[in-house]
């Protein structure tokens, strides 16, 4: 597609391995909720299911969207490089509701969110809904590859047409801007922290985060609130 920081049909002559490795031991014992999204959407909070992660507490608790300086700013004013080294000003995404992820290439929850991704994003890239894919290799060294070699991955395994960024740093001192951003917007019991592959972060049209969902939440059920987003 012409309007998206890549286009799968550019990929050529990259050849790369089809099965990716089996992702670090405790991630495999992520046992997935597949309930209903716990999310009271929309409200003053919402409430996150606690994953089988370290560091994540024991039950669902619950938390607003914090009203921080930085809250003042919109996903719109930053500008990112996309899977291409070209830089996208994320304004061009104005008046669309966003579901921003940091992805990764070799862990275990890459088959399922990669397939779901696809699956939602060609269900509603008609509606004003796009995907914003970053790629990042601090969970377990599970995103090693070059740029050129994510791209081709995504396309060839998954048919992925949603934009794909540069790989960037979601945690600490070279965290990039607009992830410094999303954190800072919806914090609660995750904190500051990215806390593996995949957390997932929905953003309205007016470039807002209203929602942020634990890695182990199923791009599935998320898909009422995108629909409520999309039609408000």
């Amino acid at each position: 597609m012409a309007s998206l920081p890549f286009s799968c049909s550019s990929v050529l002559g990259l050849k790369i391995d089809p099965n990716p490795t089996k992702t670090a031991s405790f991630v495999t014992s992520i046992k997935p909720s597949l309930g209903p999204s716990k999310s009271a959407f929309l409200q003053r909070g919402f409430s996150l299911q606690s994953p089988n992660l370290p560091g994540f507490a024991s039950k669902a608790r619950s938390f607003g969207v914090f009203a921080r300086a930085a809250t003042e700013k919109s996903v719109h004013d930053f500008t990112v490089k996309d899977i291409d080294g070209k830089d996208v000003a994320l304004s061009k995404f104005k008046g669309k509701v966003l579901l921003i992820v940091n992805v990764a290439s070799k862990c275990g929850l890459t088959s399922s969110n990669y397939s779901e991704l696809t699956h939602i994003y060609e269900k509603y890239k008609t509606q004003g809904f796009e995907i914003l894919a970053f790629p990042c290799n601090q969970f377990g060294g599970q995103e090693p590859g070059s740029n050129p070699e994510i791209k081709q991955f995504a396309c060839t395994r998954y048919k992925a047409e949603f934009p794909i960024f540069d790989k960037v740093d979601v945690n600490g001192p070279s965290t990039a801007p607009v992830y410094q951003f999303l954190k800072s917007s919806a914090g609660g019991f995750l904190g500051d922290l990215i806390k593996w592959n995949f957390e997932k972060f929905l953003v309205d049209k007016n470039g807002k985060v209203v929602e942020r969902y634990q890695p182990t939440t199923s791009p599935f059920q998320i898909e009422k609130d995108i629909q409520k987003l999309l039609a408000a």
